[in-house]
């Protein structure tokens, strides 16, 4: 193994945050020499300080790790693709980021550090939230490694995280906020299950003139989450040669993830995103990835951990796929 794996833990690791379970199984790595050969880094963003409802995703990363429906052997081959993403790809974990309640800029500068080294490694950068103000420093990563010209992002969420009053809640602005500060283009990303009462009419007039693409989730209803997903990829591949994928929790319905900040009726079903993110995977060049908004405290039962677990397996398998040059091979009679 590279130097680096299998340490314990770092010395300033959060009780409450800290890694109690690898994500899978996977090696443990603590420093950047660990990354060598990786073509995947599990990070964990254990913070919810962005939040402007209700709290709780700080022990999201801890429940996505633990959301497994079963134990081992961790052998996990993919049913509808025939392959197996732990025997095809190096994943390990990145273990958390060292976070400071109620500092959020310090536990953004983390991330923001912890991502570009896992790029600078070569590797995937996969982020377990945390608030989705973990995308502010996310994108400013991918823009100091790729140029805000080199990637584009394919965004699933209930809300499109445009605010233009950057200083209030900073889940509901990543995505302004980068246009603004100049790491991401505008007309660079797509956005996928919009739905309720927000964003407001003046903020979808900015999102225009930046360049925004939206599918709400009327839309999908009436052509169906394919051809949907399927424009969307053909987008992101024509703006840019790789991919940001973010997906907020929330994008499903209340019904399949009650454990989270700012639930909205009337969203997608877990195997309707779960096939989605699959596509995407296999079809685009993934440069990084996250599952944010899960806070275990409002879903006593776990389903919501559970989704944002298969959220990042079903990934991990459409990044496999796509790296072996191989044909889907599902399993039929």
């Amino acid at each position: 193994m590279p130097e680096g794996r299998f340490q314990p833990n770092r010395p300033d690791e959060n009780g409450y945050t800290g890694v109690g379970l690898t994500f899978g199984r996977v090696p443990l790595v603590l420093e950047p020499a660990g990354l060598a050969g990786a073509d995947i880094a599990i990070v964990g963003a254990p913070f919810d300080e962005g939040v402007s409802y209700r709290p709780g995703t700080r022990f999201g990363p801890r429940a996505i790790r633990s959301g497994e429906d079963v134990g081992l052997p961790v052998d996990r081959p993919n049913m509808e693709l025939g392959i197996d993403p732990y025997r095809e790809l190096d994943v390990v974990d990145y273990g958390d980021v060292e976070v400071r309640s109620s500092n959020l800029a310090h536990n953004h500068a983390g991330l923001q550090s912890r991502v570009g080294e896992i790029l600078s490694a070569g590797a995937v950068a996969v982020v377990l939230g945390g608030d989705h103000s973990l995308s502010t420093p996310v994108l400013a990563a991918l823009s100091a490694q790729f140029g805000t010209d080199g990637f584009s992002v394919i965004h699933f969420d209930t809300h499109a995280d445009t605010g233009l009053e950057l200083e209030e809640s900073p889940h509901g602005v990543p995505f302004s906020r980068a246009v603004i500060d100049g790491h991401l283009d505008g007309h660079n990303i797509v956005q996928i299950g919009l739905r309720g009462a927000w964003p407001f009419p003046e903020e979808f007039d900015w999102m225009r003139e930046q360049g925004f693409r939206w599918h709400t989730l009327g839309e999908i209803t009436e052509r169906g989450i394919g051809p949907v997903v399927r424009d969307a990829i053909a987008y992101a591949q024509s703006r840019a040669p790789r991919t940001y994928l973010t997906v907020d929790i929330d994008v499903l319905d209340p019904a399949f993830a009650p454990g989270t900040g700012t639930a909205e009726p009337g969203g997608l079903m877990t195997r309707e995103l779960l096939w989605a993110v699959r596509t995407i995977a296999s079809s685009v060049d993934l440069c990084a990835m996250d599952i944010v908004e899960v806070s275990p405290p409002f879903d006593p039962a776990g389903i919501t951990a559970m989704a944002g677990h298969r959220v990042v397996l079903e990934t991990l398998g459409g990044i496999a796929l796509r790296k072996t040059g191989r044909e889907a091979r599902p399993e039929r009679p």
